[in-house]
C-alpha cells in the first residue's frame, strides 16, 4: 500500500527555519521521484520542489530557490525539505507526493495528508 506521511510543520517566525519530513512506504525512493507541494487557503496547489530518483537531481520553484533544500535518505525511505529564511507567504499546508516514476513530472498519483506551516510574528 503506497503511503506518504508528512511531519515537521509548525509555527515559526519570519526568518526562521523548519525541516519537513516525508516518510514513504509501499514503494522505494530508489525508483520513484518525490515532490513537495503547498496550498494556501483560497489558492491553488503549487509545486515547491522535487527530487528525481534517476540521478538525484533536484528542482525548485523560483519563489523558494536558495531558501529551501530537498534531500532524501534511501536507507530510511524518506525525503526532507529544509526550509530556511521562511517568509509569511510560505504559510500553507505542505504535501509530499509521488508520480511513481523515476523522474519529476507534473502528474502525481499519491499524496500525503499534509503538514501545516505557519510563518507569522
Amino acid at each position: 500500500q503506497v503511503q506518504l506521511v508528512e511531519s515537521g510543520g509548525g509555527l515559526v517566525q519570519p526568518g526562521g527555519s523548519l525541516r519537513l519530513s516525508c516518510a514513504a512506504s509501499g514503494f522505494s525512493l530508489e525508483n520513484n521521484a518525490i515532490g513537495w507541494f503547498r496550498q494556501a487557503p483560497g489558492k491553488e496547489r503549487e509545486g515547491v520542489s522535487c527530487i528525481s530518483s534517476i540521478t538525484g537531481s533536484t528542482y525548485y520553484a523560483d519563489s523558494v530557490k536558495g531558501r529551501f533544500t530537498i534531500s532524501r535518505d534511501n536507507a530510511k525511505n524518506a525525503v526532507y525539505l529544509q526550509m530556511n529564511n521562511l517568509k509569511p507567504e510560505d504559510t500553507a499546508i505542505y504535501y509530499c507526493a509521488t508520480p511513481l516514476v523515476r523522474g519529476c513530472t507534473k502528474q502525481y498519483q499519491y499524496w500525503g495528508q499534509g503538514t501545516q506551516v505557519i510563518v507569522s510574528s
